[in-house]
């Protein structure tokens, strides 16, 4: 993997650990020289990323939309910042340059743009990796509806698995190499 695609919340949410994993996940990226696409603000668990892989060196790609293309929102200090026309296209160009792609801890956005992911994963539209860090089991209850699907037969144990997931952000990393080489 060359690039990752991460999702997550303009907020830093009320656990200081989520900014934590967050900025881990940067340093991570930028060690493993994997360059972070994102969604280009300067707010919340986005800036913490954004700004821990500018700080350890590595590449980053923003990709905003022109409506929140806002000085007081926007991250200036980018490797590059695309401008789209719109939310969908901001979801679609972030998912066409990542090789894989993660979701830390967010809100409605988030979740949407994960489950975006998984569903044209399982329409064999894409084979990227889909995986959340599931810091601080944010996303217990997510899994657990998954496997709920799964053995109320919505979902195949196959497409139950299309999304991975880990505590740590090395963990991750690893478990989605591994899946991209499987």
């Amino acid at each position: 993997m060359e690039v990752v695609t991460v999702y997550c919340g303009s907020c830093v949410g009320n656990d200081h650990r989520y900014q934590q994993a967050a900025q881990r996940l940067g340093s991570c990226l930028a060690k493993e020289k994997i360059s972070l696409v994102y969604g280009g603000a300067r707010v919340g668990l986005m800036g913490a990323l954004a700004d821990s892989v500018l700080g350890a060196g590595g590449d980053v790609v923003g990709v905003i939309p022109k409506s929140l293309n806002q000085p007081d929102l926007v991250h200036q200090g980018l490797t590059r910042l695309e401008v789209v026309d719109s939310i969908q296209e901001r979801k679609s160009r972030m998912m066409a340059l990542g090789d894989g792609l993660i979701a830390l801890p967010g809100g409605f956005g988030t979740l949407e743009e994960l489950f975006e992911a998984l569903a044209w994963s399982q329409l064999n539209w894409h084979h990227k990796p889909c995986a959340v860090l599931n810091v601080c089991g944010y996303y217990d209850s997510l899994l657990t509806f998954l496997d709920r699907a799964a053995h109320q037969e919505f979902l195949s144990a196959g497409n139950r698995n299309l999304l991975l997931h880990a505590e740590t952000p090395e963990e991750l990393l690893a478990l989605m190499v591994k899946t991209t080489h499987d």
